[in-house]
């Protein structure tokens, strides 16, 4: 290489002498050479229009968030007046107050929580064991079996409704009498059993998609871990849970929020299969659909004849039973936050 035609390097001494100089240059020139030029045109035009769009896209998002939020704290007699938009005239809490103790929120909350828990704890392990088999182990028709699990992925839940409803109606002991022992005259339909069973048997709900991110991340583990530990004496079963176990925890962390948000809002499976258990949930009809019977008269005597207004007002109750489903899942996201982004990050998708 000639060089005489490389580029001249540029020291430390050159770059001190030029600030130097530039220093030393009456303030109107540094003025003029740093923002009168293209390139500070340009990115001022970026910074710019980086803001619009963020704020364009925050007014999408948040917007429809702050409309439900204020419209949670509107009297009956705020919907009559043409002029409230977004703030209340007649502010209340009694939407909050009356869905609390007449709909039972608190009981709800707690039997919901019983539930996603058991649900997400038995979706973590059992996701992570098959995941771990799909990505590590190399068996005949591996790929057949990974294939099904995608396809669960993408058929439509309402596709099998029927089926897996008679499924659970009439599930292995019908007919023995065990069920009428135990005072269960619908099979497992109106119990915790068929989310708990699905669960463990890694076929609930968005499980191929738990499947998936695991077998991803575990096919990014080095093999070296896994051999190193055979050498040591350990088992298949003694290298997962003492050296690939700790290494997971991330996604661990972030398949278990997942699992327990989408239980924790699910009406699908609720619906299907405890359509009239006497076990309140939150996604359950008898809490967020079901007006609390005080709000119910309050808005019959104040919005009497205003059909519009009234719909409204049922619209504004069942939004803020909405709200208040979601509570508990913002606070959880609050303080899990980092570690689902790790989870994220650590997911494997990149290698795809």
């Amino acid at each position: 290489m000639d060089n005489n035609n490389a580029s001249p390097r540029v020291t430390k001494e050159t770059k001190n002498k030029i600030r130097v100089e530039f220093d030393r240059t009456p303030l109107k020139e540094r003025l003029k050479a740093k923002y009168l030029n293209g390139f500070f045109y340009k990115k001022v035009a970026l910074v710019i229009f980086r803001f619009v769009l963020l704020l364009g896209l925050s007014y999408i998002i948040l917007f429809p968030f702050f409309s439900k939020i204020s419209a949670s704290f509107f009297s009956p007699k705020d919907f009559l007046q043409t002029d409230v938009k977004y703030i209340p005239k007649f502010p209340t809490i009694d939407q909050y107050k009356y869905l609390i103790t007449e709909n039972h929120y608190l009981k709800a909350m707690l039997n919901t929580f019983l539930l996603s828990g058991i649900c997400a704890v038995l979706q973590m392990v059992v996701c992570a064991f098959i995941g771990y088999g799909f990505a590590k182990f190399k068996f005949k028709g591996n790929g057949i079996m990974f294939a099904v699990v995608l396809i669960t992925m993408m058929i439509p839940h309402q596709f099998l409704e029927s089926s897996m409803y008679l499924k659970f109606r009439y599930f292995v002991l019908d007919g023995t009498g065990i069920y009428s022992a135990l005072g269960l005259t619908q099979g497992l339909i109106n119990t915790f059993a068929p989310l708990v069973i699905l669960s463990l048997t890694g076929l609930a709900f968005k499980n191929g998609l738990f499947i998936f991110i695991m077998r991803q991340f575990y096919k990014g583990v080095p093999d070296e871990l896994e051999e190193s530990s055979y050498v040591d004496g350990y088992g298949v079963f003694k290298t997962f849970f003492l050296i690939i176990i700790p290494l997971s925890v991330p996604m661990l962390v972030t398949v278990f929020i997942l699992a327990f948000s989408w239980q924790w809002t699910d009406i699908f499976y609720v619906n299907m299969f405890l359509p009239s258990s006497k076990t309140l949930l939150l996604t359950s009809n008898a809490f967020w659909q079901q007006m609390p019977a005080t709000l119910e008269a309050a808005s019959a005597a104040q919005l009497s004849g205003a059909t519009a207004a009234s719909d409204l007002y049922v619209v504004a109750v069942r939004n803020t039973a909405g709200f208040l489903v979601i509570i508990p899942l913002i606070i959880m996201y609050l303080f899990c936050q980092r570690k689902l982004i790790q989870g994220i990050e650590h997911s494997g998708f990149g290698g795809m």
